[in-house]
């Protein structure tokens, strides 16, 4: 990516950002529910292990079904501007 890309919006850097993003909220998530798991355990290993374990799943599945729909949106984007190029 050059410097004229980069200020003429020809290349999108987005897209990109989202896919770390994506780490940064997975292991968020992980860290969550293991703290959730070792502080809920101290009461009931039961509790612990349900609401940790649940916290992981739904963190990771919700992280990804953010980052998807964002690049949903771009994916569009490229669709739109290959069919507006294909008409000329």
């Amino acid at each position: 990516m050059s410097v004229k890309d980069f200020f003429i919006f020809d290349k999108l850097i987005t897209p990109k950002i989202i896919t770390i993003i994506y780490w940064i909220l997975m292991i968020v998530s992980i860290i969550s529910g293991l703290e959730t798991l070792v502080v809920m355990s101290y009461y009931s290993m039961l509790t612990g292990i349900i609401y940790g374990g649940l916290i992981i799943i739904l963190g990771i599945l919700f992280a990804r079904m953010f980052c998807e729909l964002i690049l949903v949106i771009f994916k569009i984007n490229t669709n739109l501007e290959k069919l507006s190029d294909s008409d000329l």
